[in-house]
């Protein structure tokens, strides 16, 4: 019922009863019940930058195509070129609306031209499903939502690799960047692992039944234990994606931002055909009237999500799509989408805080350089 007369009772992971034994500070987040932090959000944050962390992400949306057009289909669906894709290969990508505006950003798992899995975000789940549906057409695909029968932790930072070794027998190294194994024994459960992550640091997202999570949780979590893996909450994944400028729908992407806007036209390859692709290619042509760059603040105060960006004459320009005082590079910066004229490196600007205007200026939007494993 909407109107708020009906609340929705929140979802549980199956990793609810783990997280209240390592004291997870319990939040509600896309209807889900899940740990904002254990420790503190700054102790996690460095783990992962430094050691590493773990994340319950069960709550992550997943999403089978199958069938003799699943190519065409997905590819229809998309702004990135899946074509390229190779077997067992993984490609971060987003869903536009007619209107360029932004579904969601997934990840596409390829088993092959007829096989694979998109992961999408916990709070777009049935949004997106709806719509996978509604572009079906005429397209020869089956699409199930199998998110309620997908568990998922993802293991991040320089010691990931170390650390899930011990518990596998095959070699984590041959899994590359952006690639995924479907047949890895992880403490003798059977799981799918891949090599990514949110938070700019080398990791493997691992997925495997509801049965087999907790058992894998405290595996790790015991391989662990003299390298500094620390359970990581929802807090620290926001600040670690934050800080080298990964988006999060319903801040620097949603059905208002295009991913032109949101700075992300890597991903978007205008010789394929997909949904939104003419409003995008005119935008190109035209020319953006407003980007998603870095600020720096100067005085004192936190930029939050929300904020209005002003001119040095104090007119609006803007507005802060995330904003913290970093704990890898110890500045208050922030993301935030402003007027074009206002977005080249180093221009002046303020961010009103409460009531007062606090000086800052433009700056690279990625504030910490990712580590990624090549």
């Amino acid at each position: 019922m909407k109107g708020g007369l009906h609340m929705e009772q929140s979802k549980r992971t199956a990793l609810y009863d783990t997280h209240k034994k390592y004291n997870g500070n319990i939040v509600d987040f896309a209807g889900f019940e899940l740990p904002l932090y254990y420790e503190s959000i700054l102790e996690e944050h460095n783990a992962v930058r430094n050691n590493a962390g773990m994340f319950d992400v069960s709550h992550m949306g997943e999403v089978t195509v199958k069938g003799e057009e699943a190519e065409n289909y997905i590819q229809n669906l998309v702004t990135n070129d899946i074509s390229v894709i190779t077997d067992n290969g993984v490609m971060y990508t987003l869903m536009c609306y007619e209107d360029g505006g932004v579904v969601d950003d997934l990840l596409v798992y390829k088993y092959n031209t007829t096989d694979y899995l998109l992961v999408i975000n916990a709070s777009n789940i049935e949004k997106d499903y709806n719509w996978m549906v509604e572009q079906k057409g005429s397209f020869d695909v089956d699409l199930e939502n199998i998110s309620d029968d997908v568990a998922e932790v993802a293991l991040q930072g320089p010691k990931a690799q170390e650390i899930l070794q011990k518990l596998t027998d095959t070699d984590l190294q041959t899994i590359t960047f952006f690639r995924f194994n479907e047949n890895v024994l992880v403490n003798n459960n059977k799981c799918i692992v891949s090599r990514t992550g949110y938070t700019g640091e080398d990791g493997f997202e691992i997925y495997t039944s509801l049965d087999n999570i907790v058992n894998i949780w405290e595996a790790i979590m015991e391989a662990g234990k003299d390298e500094g893996l620390k359970p990581a909450g929802l807090g620290c994944r926001d600040t670690l994606r934050f800080e080298v400028a990964l988006p999060l729908y319903g801040n620097e992407i949603d059905k208002d931002i295009t991913p032109l806007e949101a700075s992300l036209g890597y991903f978007i390859k205008l010789d394929t055909d997909f949904i939104g692709k003419d409003v995008l290619v005119k935008q190109k042509e035209q020319g953006l009237s407003r980007k998603l760059v870095g600020i720096e603040l100067l005085g004192k105060g936190i930029a939050r999500h929300g904020y209005d960006i002003l001119s040095p004459d104090g007119d609006k320009i803007g507005v802060i799509t995330t904003g913290y005082q970093s704990p890898s590079v110890g500045k208050t910066v922030a993301l935030g989408l402003i007027d074009i004229d206002y977005t080249k490196m180093g221009t002046d600007v303020s961010v009103k805080i409460r009531k007062k205007q606090v000086p800052a200026k433009v700056v690279s939007k990625k504030f910490y350089k990712k580590n990624y494993s090549k």
